[in-house]
């Protein structure tokens, strides 16, 4: 639970140094690297328990094809999340917006699905399999 609580709460500490309207807008890193920049700046501090957790937790996940095949600004590497810790905050992150306007209020399952697709049926389905494993283990979305 302690790296999940640690975790959780340093997950998006790369933000501060990427361009996000209304947020960071002075910043020059593309948004995208905010998990990379977060895990540099872990691994710097001694944290390299919950390093990975920042490198891991966008979307559901973005492998190393993905960017190749996509021309990410990321370096060519898997950054899909493999321990539990890992899943359960990028699952727990879905659910919130950091637009000033939506920071309080939680996204529905359906918002989140739709979000996915839009990377592909895979995302949604990675998703789907982290909700039945995390909260209701009977239901099918």
């Amino acid at each position: 639970m302690e790296v999940v609580y640690k975790g959780a709460m340093l997950h998006d500490i790369g933000c501060f140094f990427t361009y996000f309207p209304k947020f960071n807008e002075k910043a020059t890193e593309p948004y995208i690297k905010h998990g990379m920049i977060g895990r540099h700046i872990l691994e710097k501090e001694g944290y390299l328990d919950l390093a990975f957790i920042c490198e891991r937790h966008i979307g559901v996940g973005i492998t190393k094809e993905e960017i190749i095949e996509k021309k990410l600004p990321l370096p060519p590497r898997d950054m899909v999340p493999q321990t539990l810790e890992e899943k359960i905050i990028a699952f727990a992150d879905k659910f919130f917006s950091k637009v000033p306007e939506r920071v309080d209020k939680e996204k529905s399952i359906e918002e989140i699905k739709k979000e996915l697709s839009k990377h592909g049926e895979k995302k949604v389905c990675i998703f789907e399999a982290w909700y039945r494993q995390f909260v209701n283990r009977e239901e099918s979305l």
